[in-house]
């Protein structure tokens, strides 16, 4: 799952870096409706998808979804209008099913047109809480570029979900990992991302990479998509069986808390990435460090130690990295 790190502010509410919790206030205000989100975002992807390369489809249905909850809305006739995600448009990694009219390929010219028998378990559970299918992002294998970064690797294969969610093409997205997809590209595009553990979501419709490893995954606003889909489910039986008792009762939402890095310790990370050749990461740590102490008071935090860390956003080199990734596998 990826989404956004930031958030607007209910007195100067922009779609831009907004929530799904301040989208959903504007909702109820009737300030906004899912047609006009919908339409914002297709604006977006038409401006700069060019470019960036993070959606490969748009499902041509969606502005009468939107117009469908709008109305569940405004009659407050369904108990999906209570849901987090009722109206909010979700990206879906290529890999994910669908029944509709969009592709399910993977990336591969191969199952280009292919027909999927349902939808995978995950997006049944999203169109059940209301989230409208916005379209579905780009892969790996396809080339791609980071949007803060022109020559930067926005990193997979999960790409698409992230690059999307970072230029605001969409609220939130649906990736899948085997080994650091989701992660890496979360990292790489500045956005939070959630790998959940394998079994806590259904795999049933994805197209798999491998049974032992995959997992699809999206701080609040991952809270609310990962409520949305976890569960136990017979066509995953293995993996789910086992991972749906561990599911709080009452989901993860209730654990949110704003206060949760108040006495927490943290490590800076300075002379390991002032070490490295990358100057985007290099300048980056310089411009951000000198204020970092100072600016994390606000968190509660008051320790600072010298940590290791890994590559930072957006590595510079070929963003087309599917030629090593199909070498790998």
């Amino acid at each position: 799952m990826m989404a956004r790190s930031g958030g607007g502010n209910g007195n100067n509410f922009k779609i831009e870096e907004a929530t799904i919790k301040d989208i959903q206030l504007t909702f109820a205000q009737n300030k906004l409706t899912s047609r006009q989100l919908v339409d914002y975002y297709l604006h977006r992807i038409e401006s700069l998808n060019p470019v960036l390369g993070g959606v490969i489809e748009v499902n041509l249905d969606v502005r009468k979804e939107a117009d469908e909850v709008d109305k569940q809305r405004e009659n407050n006739n369904t108990r999906s209008v209570s849901s987090d995600l009722h109206g909010i448009p979700v990206l879906l990694k290529y890999s994910i099913a669908t029944t509709d009219k969009l592709n399910t390929t993977a990336g591969s010219y191969a199952l280009l047109g292919s027909q999927v028998s349902r939808d995978d378990t995950v997006v049944e559970r999203l169109r059940n809480a209301g989230a409208l299918i916005l379209g579905k992002a780009t892969m790996t294998l396809l080339k791609m570029k980071n949007p803060y970064v022109e020559r930067g690797n926005p990193c997979g294969s999960s790409s698409g979900s992230a690059i999307s969610v970072a230029a605001n093409m969409v609220a939130v997205s649906l990736g899948t990992e085997t080994d650091g997809s989701i992660i890496c590209s979360a990292e790489y595009n500045a956005v939070v991302g959630l790998k959940p553990t394998v079994g806590l979501t259904s795999r049933a419709g994805v197209i798999p990479l491998s049974p032992r490893q995959d997992t699809i995954g999206t701080v609040s606003d991952a809270v609310y998509v990962l409520d949305s889909i976890v569960g136990f489910d017979i066509r995953d039986l293995e993996a789910t069986r086992t991972a749906a008792k561990f599911i709080p009762t009452g989901g993860y939402k209730q654990f949110l808390n704003e206060d949760g890095l108040k006495g927490k310790i943290l490590g800076v990370v300075r002379h390991s990435f002032l070490a490295l050749s990358n100057v985007y990461v290099a300048d980056t740590v310089e411009w951000s460090c000198p204020d970092t102490k100072e600016r994390s008071k606000s968190f509660g935090q008051e320790i600072f130690i010298a940590a290791e860390a890994t590559k930072g956003i957006g590595e510079e080199g070929d963003s087309d990295d599917g030629e090593a990734f199909t070498r790998r596998i």
